[in-house]
């Protein structure tokens, strides 16, 4: 009886162990984000890069995670922009790291469920937008440089990758610093200096800038009756104006409230339409030109018409 008894546990004990090791086979099926960029020769640099920067590990969890996987061209690319080596950017884990954590989001997001024209949060802090085009998904990174998704829905066990042909990279300039790299909004800084604004709108935000170009102040020059001299000696009024421009939130084209009065850091607000036109606080119109101009703290659109709050 005891032989007996002893065998039928041993057996019990062996058909449990098979099921588990079924089960484990069964959830180890398919490979972490890391084993599919390791097992895909156009990853090679980006494995070498995760493993440089010390981020095998953290991707290798349970996650889930979403990773924007850049190919070898993409690399090749990304080191003829920046004027490196490979070896002079795996050496620098610091960069590396900003830079991979950039392609990574802390959630499972396939294509289905992309927030196409939204801003979407990455793991390093700063965000891109990815919008769907004629010719596929294109995602805007915080520089506004560009980079097509080439391939969604790599399944992983703890995620999914999407490839993207270029390097994305997180901004590095301010809505101010953004401002002073074009030159159609030299006025606009001018204006903000004189306005004392500068401080304000390098800090951390997020903010949105309605940003009128050098056209546009001078149709109000024109309208006020004043020289761009006087606009800029007075303080009170140019803070008036251009705090009217902003919002004390990050407001891509996509987001924007339609026909919803939107409020501003001056205090007033005015209207969007469908067409993208805004109406003042004076009931005067200003066309949006351009939008989703990112930035490291916030974003800017483009306007043909300096608009006005109620005097």
């Amino acid at each position: 009886m005891r032989k007996t008894s002893w065998w039928r546990w041993l057996a019990a004990l062996c058909v449990a162990g098979l099921l588990s090791a079924c089960g484990s086979g069964s959830d180890d099926s398919e490979p972490t984000v890391v084993g599919v960029a390791q097992s895909d020769p156009r990853f090679s640099v980006l494995t070498e890069a995760v493993v440089a920067a010390d981020l095998a590990g953290t991707l290798s969890a349970t996650g889930p995670f979403t990773v924007f996987a850049p190919t070898d061209d993409a690399f090749t690319a990304l080191l003829a922009e920046l004027g490196m080596t490979k070896q002079q950017l795996l050496a620098d884990k610091a960069l590396l790291r900003t830079v991979l954590q950039y392609h990574v989001l802390g959630a499972q997001v396939p294509k289905a469920s992309v927030p196409v024209g939204k801003a979407i949060t990455t793991l390093q802090g700063g965000i891109f937008k990815i919008d769907s085009t004629a010719s596929g998904l294109v995602l805007t990174d915080g520089r506004n440089r560009q980079a097509k998704i080439v391939a969604t829905d790599v399944m992983a066990s703890n995620g999914v990758v999407h490839v993207v042909d270029k390097v994305l990279l997180p901004a590095n300039k301010t809505l101010v610093a953004t401002a002073q790299s074009l030159p159609d909004f030299s006025i606009l800084v001018e204006a903000v200096v004189a306005a004392g604004l500068v401080d304000t709108l390098n800090g951390s935000g997020p903010f949105t800038v309605f940003a009128p170009t050098n056209a546009a102040f001078a149709k109000l020059l024109a309208e006020l009756g004043v020289s761009k001299e006087q606009l800029l000696a007075n303080k009170a009024l140019l803070t008036q104006v251009l705090t009217y421009h902003v919002l004390p939130t990050r407001v891509l084209k996509a987001e924007v409230p339609v026909g919803a009065a939107i409020s501003t850091v001056q205090g007033q607000t005015f209207t969007i339409d469908s067409s993208l036109a805004i109406t003042d606080g004076r009931g005067r119109k200003a066309g949006i030109t351009a939008t989703d101009v990112l930035a490291s703290n916030g974003v800017i659109h483009v306007l043909d018409t300096v608009i006005l709050p109620k005097p």
